[in-house]
């Protein structure tokens, strides 16, 4: 028995396991270029579905408290306009004392809260329908630069990457043991 086969078989079986791994992160960035149109197609509706959904977004800024929370700016706004902007437009209105254009605004900011959830929901349903999200996440993907992605994973994943490269060199001198044995139990 040669002793250059019982450290070429695992050494070289080690090699091809590690290149094979290789070859396979390679050739998936690869894949990646050559369907990014149609990854970026399957991807959208499942992204779109996931991350971006309407009737979540809906239900958050019509909910009683996200209207709360804006109230006190379209107080200040709703403040301004009738003290300073409808005087310009309304000359008359200067002759209403400050009682009078405190109760119009109370019932006007009493209105405006009963009519934001209504007016928040017809414009997130024409936002909906407007703004094709599917088109746009299809769009965005298929545009990625595949260099930048696979660049950006190579800085991320280099540990993971770098272990599964090991990880096909251990397998492969692993198979090039028992290469080594079944040599030697038939030699």
């Amino acid at each position: 028995m040669n002793w250059w086969l019982l450290i070429f078989l695992p050494l070289s079986s080690a090699f091809v396991g590690w290149l094979s791994n290789q070859l396979v992160i390679k050739m998936a960035f690869r894949a990646f270029s050559k369907r990014q149109t149609q990854l970026a197609q399957t991807l959208a509706p499942l992204l779109a579905r996931e991350f971006a959904s309407f009737s979540k977004l809906e239900e958050k800024i019509t909910n009683p408290e996200s209207i709360k929370k804006i109230m006190p700016v379209a107080e200040v706004h709703m403040d301004d306009f009738l003290r300073n902007k409808l005087k310009e437009g309304f000359p008359m209105i200067t002759m209403v004392g400050d009682r009078t254009l405190n109760t119009l605004k109370e019932i006007f900011m009493k209105e405006l809260e009963s009519i934001f959830p209504v007016i928040m929901k017809e414009y997130m349903q024409n936002l909906e329908q407007d703004l094709n999200l599917e088109q746009t996440i299809t769009n965005k993907i298929a545009n990625l630069n595949a260099q930048k992605i696979k660049t950006t994973i190579y800085q991320h994943a280099a540990p993971e990457l770098r272990k599964a490269a090991l990880l096909g060199a251990g397998i492969g001198f692993v198979v090039g043991l028992v290469q080594v044995t079944i040599i030697m139990a038939f030699a």
